[in-house]
């Protein structure tokens, strides 16, 4: 018979995005942060942003852990003073959006190469230097990894994503607040 640890550790690791909406005090973030902190959770992004409301702050973690941890997190976070709502945004029933900014070094030779990999993922060219291209690219995280596999054979400079930002699809869920 095994050993509960040894079961434990066997368990699948997997990922989660949770939609928090928590009211728009300042250290709300901190505080969110923090209970990852000191719960030793792992948080694979974290993007945050005013609502339509603007008492309202919409926050989105995507986390790692097994099924215990996950459910953990869920319910620790659920406690917190300033949390209104919390869920998980499944895949099949979200969208799901990454935004990144890469710079890319490129010769006058290389330009049109990089251009025309930008233009099959529709990236965006949003600033030309003389010897590097600025690309903005949105989409979901496949689509970001596939690009940046095909820039390898470039010389990256500089990389900044911002995590996922996600919603439910459809009316159902939408959470009002008076």
């Amino acid at each position: 018979m095994q050993k509960m640890e040894e079961v434990h550790s066997m368990e699948r690791v997997h990922s989660k995005v949770f939609q928090i909406l928590v009211n728009n005090t300042s250290g709300v973030l901190s505080r969110i942060s923090g209970l990852f902190a000191r719960r030793g959770y792992n948080v694979e992004s974290i993007t945050a942003g005013v609502t339509s409301d603007p008492r309202i702050t919409r926050i989105t973690i995507v986390a790692s852990g097994d099924d215990e941890i996950l459910e953990q997190i869920e319910k620790q976070v659920s406690k917190l003073e300033d949390v209104r709502n919390i869920k998980e945004l499944c895949p099949e029933k979200s969208v799901y959006r990454e935004l990144i900014m890469i710079k890319v070094r490129a010769t006058a030779e290389q330009r049109q190469g990089i251009i025309a990999v930008a233009d099959i993922f529709r990236a965006k060219i949003i600033d030309v230097a003389p010897e590097s291209l600025m690309i903005e690219l949105t989409g979901n995280q496949q689509k970001i990894e596939a690009f940046i596999d095909l820039l390898a054979g470039y010389e990256i400079l500089e990389q900044a994503r911002t995590g996922i930002a996600g919603l439910s699809r459809g009316t159902e869920p939408v959470v009002k607040f008076d």
